[in-house]
């Protein structure tokens, strides 16, 4: 538990950060500054008013020199990932790294395994990355090379703290599992560029290799469980009338919650159905 608190406070800071990247990426704006400031009115924030969630509680949601509301999404996006945080912690530093096997990734001992806390700060990061693409694809269409590209050296350089004990035969597979996914979606989207797209081919290179790395079993329900929620969602959208046949919805977050829905535990079933294959 208390890994899982560091990781929730941990997360905490990092939502604060997220909402800066969402609202200057898509811009083209520096991340690091100017400081950020009211929208409204212009005047730099506080730093006694940064405090991720408690800043925005204490300003009853609104900005401390105009008055001006602010949106309640920046302590929700705060609050979320810090929750997110504090569950792939739960999740990733109690499991084995002997990721082959259904048994040891679908029943993680109850305590803290080496290889599990070697490979938490690269699914944290992931966690950060797709909760930053998922955002930014609901509010502009889009995922910016700015995130997806140097996404990939540096989730290849956090995996490569877990070398030891089997781990060049686990990057081997997401390496295989990156390049699987990409080529077919590139597939797709060569076929139908107007139903995906190519930040989605390039999103799924990284999909692919972090739910590889755990397992092929992971990487099936991974890979697939994107079209699956997408269709979901679709048809649901369909139904209450706010969306038509050829209405146009952004992928990303449904590629990025089909990853992690197999990483936190239903790539299990995908692990259990080859081995009845085998």
């Amino acid at each position: 538990m208390y890994v899982v608190t560091l990781a929730a406070i941990l997360g905490l800071l990092i939502g604060s950060f997220l909402n800066v990247v969402v609202h200057r990426v898509p811009r083209g704006e520096s991340v690091v500054s100017p400081p950020s400031a009211c929208p409204a009115c212009g005047h730099q924030i506080r730093n006694r008013h940064n405090v991720p969630v408690l800043g925005w509680l204490v300003l009853r949601g609104r900005c401390f020199d105009c008055g001006e509301p602010i949106s309640v999404r920046y302590p929700l996006v705060e609050l979320g990932t810090g929750v997110a945080f504090a569950v792939v912690a739960l999740r990733v530093s109690t499991s084995s790294t002997t990721w082959g096997s259904s048994t040891t990734w679908g029943s993680p001992p109850a305590g803290l395994t080496e290889g599990g806390v070697r490979l938490l700060p690269a699914y944290l990061a992931f966690a950060a990355i797709g909760i930053a693409l998922a955002l930014i694809d609901l509010d502009v269409r889009r995922l910016p090379d700015a995130i997806v590209l140097p996404s990939y050296p540096l989730l290849g350089a956090l995996l490569l703290v877990d070398l030891g004990d089997g781990g060049g035969h686990r990057l081997l597979r997401a390496g295989e599992g990156g390049a699987l996914l990409f080529a077919l979606f590139f597939v797709v989207w060569l076929v139908a560029p107007a139903g995906m797209g190519y930040g989605d081919v390039k999103l799924a290179g990284l999909v692919g290799a972090m739910t590889a790395y755990l397992s092929w079993g992971t990487f099936l329900v991974g890979s697939f469980g994107g079209f699956v929620l997408g269709a979901v969602a679709g048809i649901l959208l369909m139904i209450g009338g706010r969306a038509g046949r050829r209405s146009a919805v952004p992928f990303g977050p449904f590629m990025i919650l089909g990853a992690w829905a197999s990483i936190l535990g239903a790539g299990y079933l995908g692990d259990y159905y080859l081995s009845l294959l085998a």
